[in-house]
Order: C-alpha cells, then sequence, then structure tokens
C-alpha cells in the first residue's frame, strides 16, 4: 500500500500508481458524475445544457422553416401550395431528427416534453426572426384557424396530440420498433 500512495509534506499531495489492469478493471467514473458529485451547488448537468441546446436549434428551424413557407405562400399568391408547405413541415422536422435526435431525443412538440422552456423561447426568436426578414401587413395570421367549435377543435387536437405520443412512445420506449441493423433507420409505410 505505501509503494502505491505517498504523501509529501503537509500539502496533501497524493500520486497513486496505476498499472493498465487496473484501469481497465475499474475504469474512471464520466465526467459528468464527477463535475455533479464535485460541483459547487450547481445542479444542471453539461448532458442538459446540451440538450437544451440541441431543443432550442431544432425547435428554432422548425418554426423559421415551416412559416416561412406559410408567409411565402401567402405574400407570392399561393406558389408554394398547401402540399409544398406540408412537406417543408415535414422535411424539416425529419431533418432536425437526424441533426438532434441523439442529442436530445429531437422532441420539437412543447406539449410533450420537458424542455418547453427552450423550445418556447426558440419559437419566439424564429417568429422575431421572420418578423424582422419579411416586410408586409404584420397585421394578418398566417397560421390556420379552427372551422368548428371550441369543443370539436378541443377533440380533434386531443386526438392527434395522443397519436403523435402514441407514436413517439412505442418508437422511443419498444427495442422492436427500430432496430439498429435495419437498413432504412427512417421509413414510412
Amino acid at each position: 500500500m505505501d509503494d502505491d500512495i505517498s504523501r509529501v509534506n503537509s500539502n496533501r499531495i497524493v500520486s497513486i500508481n496505476i498499472e493498465d489492469d487496473d484501469f481497465n478493471q475499474n475504469p474512471p467514473p464520466p465526467t459528468s458524475t464527477i463535475n455533479a458529485k464535485y460541483s459547487s451547488g450547481c445542479s444542471i448537468s453539461v448532458s442538459f445544457v446540451q440538450k437544451l441546446i440541441a431543443e432550442f436549434i431544432g425547435t428554432y428551424f422548425l418554426i423559421f422553416g415551416g412559416c416561412t413557407a406559410v408567409i411565402v405562400n401567402k405574400n407570392m399568391d399561393n406558389v408554394v401550395t398547401l402540399p409544398g408547405i406540408a412537406a417543408v413541415w415535414g422535411l424539416v422536422v425529419v431533418v432536425m431528427i437526424y441533426s438532434v435526435g441523439h442529442i436530445s431525443g429531437a422532441h420539437l412538440n412543447p406539449a410533450v416534453t420537458a424542455y418547453i422552456v427552450a423550445q418556447v423561447l426558440a419559437s419566439i426568436v424564429a417568429s422575431g426572426t421572420l418578423r424582422l426578414l419579411f416586410i408586409g401587413n404584420q397585421d394578418h395570421f398566417i397560421g390556420t384557424l379552427p372551422s368548428g367549435s371550441v369543443v370539436q377543435s378541443f377533440i380533434i387536437e386531443f386526438i392527434t396530440t395522443f397519436y403523435l405520443m402514441f407514436v413517439i412512445s412505442g418508437v422511443a420506449t419498444d427495442n422492436r420498433a427500430v432496430s439498429s441493423s435495419s437498413p432504412y433507420p427512417l421509413y414510412f409505410g
């Protein structure tokens, strides 16, 4: 024991002699565990901050890309068309899933995630960016309005949100849903 650890004077300097076999059998803990263990009261880990940033970026580009398609369609006499707008939203979702999915899971929907603050801020920043970029009639609403009653709109929103959560939960929690051996990591059908 004295060969492995030596103390120098009263400065409490400790040197440890580690053999390769010791390292392979007992690897050091991950950096995030060390930081969390010895931090000075900060409870936010680096990986959580990375997830917040990934969700912010993913949501920003989702809102920016999709809403840009709607604005261009509205300002340019329906040049993008409704199927084009739907394709833009879908493609932006796919690109963001591939871009930030490995970091945060690419939730991108404040209704189904714990990253709601980052997503709402990203939506506000994306909307502000679009407001600065596109000059025109600023008092018209370029989104969708429900055509039925409030109850009908609520029921439709509830069913579509349940559908979204059902798919997310099925894909995220069941290993049979997405296999790493699949040649098509994202497929439709």
